[in-house]
């Protein structure tokens, strides 16, 4: 059985939004190939309905509003558009690098990129920020799992990779779709949500299950080691920290 007070084992990062600052770029892209089909959604409705899951299991919602249902084509020519954006504009997370050499000393190696979008996609944008050399072959890409997020399945592939216990792990989202998928597969999940339009909003994080919040990737090692504290005293007086 699981020690829920331990330290974390592992600290598991969502990649867009959380490493890189993709989720502007791909929502500007996604939000103007939507209006091409018809619908005349806004940024806000665009980021809420879209951030977070993969755009091919969402056909339906987009054929309900546009009456075409869109196909390998139309995904292929998002994801060139998308891809053209982002090598004109993609930067890492500000903060990010230092959060990773934080999390480093409290968990040495035990740390990966976990996301749900496309290996190809992900690879691209780790290399294009320099954070390939942080994560090395530790990126897991929920579509080469049965389900993608807001469903478990990788963060449970990343956590048996690991060798680590998913209760025991740490996870880091910045959207609902992906703060669910943690807490279903068991982890502590910490709400990423800096100041900006795509951004998803603290109380929708909480709702989905996310233990705490926070507004800057510096606070992340720091909030690591006081919900481990907090639990831990939780322990000692025989009963979780809540």
């Amino acid at each position: 059985m699981s020690d829920h007070h331990a330290p974390f084992s592992a600290v598991l990062f969502d990649c867009d939004g959380v490493l890189v600052d993709s989720e502007p770029i791909t929502n500007r892209v996604l939000h103007g190939m939507l209006h091409e089909l018809g619908w005349e959604i806004t940024d806000e409705e665009c980021v809420r309905r879209f951030i977070g899951r993969g755009l091919k299991d969402e056909w339906r919602i987009i054929e309900q509003h546009t009456g075409v249902r869109i196909d390998e084509a139309w995904l292929d020519e998002f994801r060139e558009r998308r891809n053209e954006a982002l090598r004109g504009g993609l930067e890492a997370v500000d903060g990010i690098f230092e959060a990773i050499e934080g999390v480093r000393e409290r968990v040495g190696d035990r740390f990966a990129c976990v996301t749900g979008a496309d290996r190809a996609k992900v690879e691209f944008q780790l290399r294009a920020t320099g954070l390939d050399r942080a994560f090395g072959n530790r990126v897991f890409s929920g579509m080469e799992v049965a389900r993608t997020k807001p469903a478990p399945d990788v963060y449970l592939a990343a956590a048996d990779s690991l060798g680590v216990d998913p209760a025991t792990v740490a996870v880091v989202e910045d959207s609902v779709a992906g703060v669910t998928a943690g807490v279903a597969a068991g982890a502590s999940v910490f709400g990423f949500t800096p100041p900006g339009p795509t951004s998803t909003s603290p109380a929708a994080l909480v709702a989905a299950g996310a233990v705490t919040t926070f507004t800057a990737m510096g606070e992340l090692p720091s909030l690591l080691d006081r919900l481990r504290r907090a639990r831990q005293q939780g322990q000692g007086r025989g009963h979780p920290a809540r």
